[in-house]
């Protein structure tokens, strides 16, 4: 049974998304079926397929996302890994690799994810769609969970 779409409940909001070459496509067409749901999409790379460092489209975003310049992001690379870690460096953003819609509806719901990653190599198009249209349309519980969230900004000192 295909995942039910929730994407046409979501109000338009402001997305950054970027990538590593590994996953170029995947994010050229993630970026176009945004953009025709009426998303605010911006595209920080990279422009082509040419090798490049995850790590510098990771920082990039999680910039983006730091200076309150998108509602919420998304990344991707081959696996997912490098660039969730390099996204999570940053004690602004809450990155959640996910591989699946469950997954992605509890980044938000419980830890107030506000990038998605996701790995080019291990799901097709259609999964990645349906985990983005999990992780829109899915409001952070707050609640209980607010106190657990707060401490992700900080260090394991002062937390």
């Amino acid at each position: 049974m295909a995942p039910r779409s929730h994407t046409h409940y979501v109000r338009p909001m402001k997305i950054a998304i970027a990538s590593d070459h590994a996953a170029f496509a995947l994010k050229g067409e993630l970026a176009q079926w945004l953009r025709e749901l009426g998303h605010d999409l911006t595209d920080l790379g990279p422009d082509g397929i040419e090798s490049v460092d995850y790590p510098d489209y990771g920082y990039k975003l999680a910039d983006h996302i730091a200076a309150g310049k998108a509602d919420l992001g998304i990344v991707a690379c081959g696996s997912g890994i490098g660039i969730s870690i390099a996204v999570n460096r940053n004690p602004d953003a809450r990155c959640a690799l996910v591989s699946e819609p469950v997954s992605a509806r509890l980044a938000r719901e419980h830890n107030n994810a506000n990038v998605l990653a996701l790995g080019a190599r291990l799901i097709g198009i259609d999964m990645a769609k349906a985990c983005i249209e999990a992780f829109l349309s899915t409001p952070f519980a707050g609640g209980r969970h607010e106190r657990r969230v707060e401490k992700l900004s900080k260090t394991p000192q002062d937390a």
